[in-house]
């Protein structure tokens, strides 16, 4: 029998931008009072809520003896939560940040046979575990332009992410059967730039449309993580609303190693509704 074991590699990271983001709520507390920005920006926000996507997933998972690699599934509905805060400084700039994390695990046919060239083969038996989880945050600065009821907004800053790949299978190596469990886990930071719009029907019937980038094309952990959306903020009452929007995430992430590399391809596609409170 063939024991095949795991190599466990990466390291854990924190990411301060909860902090900053409580360091800047201080800095906001002690500023004087300002005129009113547009009607279509708060002083502060903050929004709690869920992501509700229907996902398509291609991942490659690097083991000692060959990668398995999963081609295009959907491992069904999944729901993610979010967070998101914003904080104007003055009348036309501001901090934003946002954070949310995906979580999947899927059981199926994949990697059944896997060429290694001079080395023989790599085959799996039954269905393989996939397991799959990426932690997001971003925080960034933004210029608001415009004063009326509508106002563009750009930014930059930078993205924290967290990707977690694991599988496990019965599996072969030259006719010698064993288990086969890897895990493929490590993080990065990368530079952000994002771009939206906001208009005001009413102080309390708002319209909205975001589009960010990040990318890092360099190192053992680099990619790109692409999102859209669009949606509504309406305000029954002051100080609380709900909003409701639908947006597009492609996510292409790929962790170098000495023996293979690991990849996660994830398109996110659906609606998010939130509960947002303004001051």
């Amino acid at each position: 029998m063939l024991s095949l074991r795991s190599r466990p590699f990466g390291r854990t990271c924190r990411f301060g931008a909860l902090g900053a983001l409580a360091g800047s709520g201080f800095l906001f507390a002690a500023m004087p009072a300002l005129a009113d920005p547009s009607p279509a920006l708060d002083r502060f926000s903050f929004s709690v809520g869920g992501f509700s996507a229907d996902p398509k997933l291609n991942a490659s998972v690097a083991t000692p003896y060959g990668t398995l690699q999963t081609g295009d599934i959907k491992p069904g509905r999944v729901t993610m939560p979010r967070v998101s805060a914003d904080l104007l400084l003055g009348d036309s700039q501001g901090i934003s940040f946002d954070y949310y994390q995906y979580k999947r695990d899927y059981g199926g046919q994949f990697g059944n046979s896997t060429s290694l060239g001079p080395f023989g083969t790599l085959s799996t038996f039954g269905n393989a575990n996939l397991n799959t989880k990426l932690d997001f945050a971003k925080l960034s600065y933004k210029w608001w332009i415009g004063s009326g009821n509508t106002v563009l907004g750009l930014g930059a800053g930078a993205a924290y992410y967290r990707a977690t790949l694991g599988t496990s299978a019965l599996a072969a190596v030259n006719g010698q059967i064993g288990t086969l469990n890897e895990r493929s886990s490590d993080n990065a930071i990368a530079p952000l730039l994002e771009i939206g719009v906001r208009h005001a029907i009413t102080p309390d019937l708002r319209l909205f449309a975001d589009a960010s980038g990040v990318w890092k094309s360099s190192g053992r952990f680099h990619g790109n993580i692409y999102n859209a959306s669009a949606g509504v903020e309406w305000f029954p009452v002051k100080n609380v609303g709900v909003v409701v929007s639908y947006g597009v995430t492609n996510i292409d992430l790929t962790r170098e190693s000495d023996f293979a590399d690991s990849r996660l391809k994830v398109r996110l596609q659906g609606p998010s509704a939130f509960l947002k409170a303004r001051f």
